[in-house]
């Protein structure tokens, strides 16, 4: 009976980690960009091509520098590119601010934005979560 009871609980930790995973993703939208010259987190200094920019959504007054997201795409913006989604997901560091009338909640860069989706998209849905 002690087996059977130890089995329950590791099967409940198990279902209950994987929603408590589900319940912090945060829907939003994604776009790209190219040039890395500038920062407004690390005085310029580069951080590699696999960062993002944080529109107003996500950068906290500057809090958001050097968090780390998980992007996972989950479907296409527009009909160009009708499934531009590669099934994968990409973590990227903050690393910029995306200012008023930015185009997605994160603006990743081109590389980060080509391990997720088709660039031909140009915008996509996504889900985020901190990590």
């Amino acid at each position: 009976m002690a087996i059977q009871g130890t089995a329950f609980l590791i099967v409940g930790l198990v279902i209950s980690s994987c929603f408590f995973s589900m319940a912090f993703a945060v829907s939003g939208t994604a776009t790209y960009y190219t040039d890395y010259s500038t920062n407004a987190c690390y005085n310029n200094v580069d951080q590699g091509k696999i960062i993002a920019a944080a529109s107003d959504d996500v950068w906290d007054g500057g809090a958001a520098c050097g968090r780390m997201y998980s992007v996972t795409c989950t479907g296409a913006t527009n009909q160009g590119v009708p499934q531009p989604c590669t099934g994968a997901s990409v973590t990227v560091k903050i690393v910029d601010y995306c200012p008023a009338g930015c185009q997605g909640t994160l603006d990743l860069s081109q590389e980060a934005f080509s391990q997720i989706a088709d660039v031909n998209a140009g915008k996509i849905y996504i889900d985020y979560t901190q990590v």
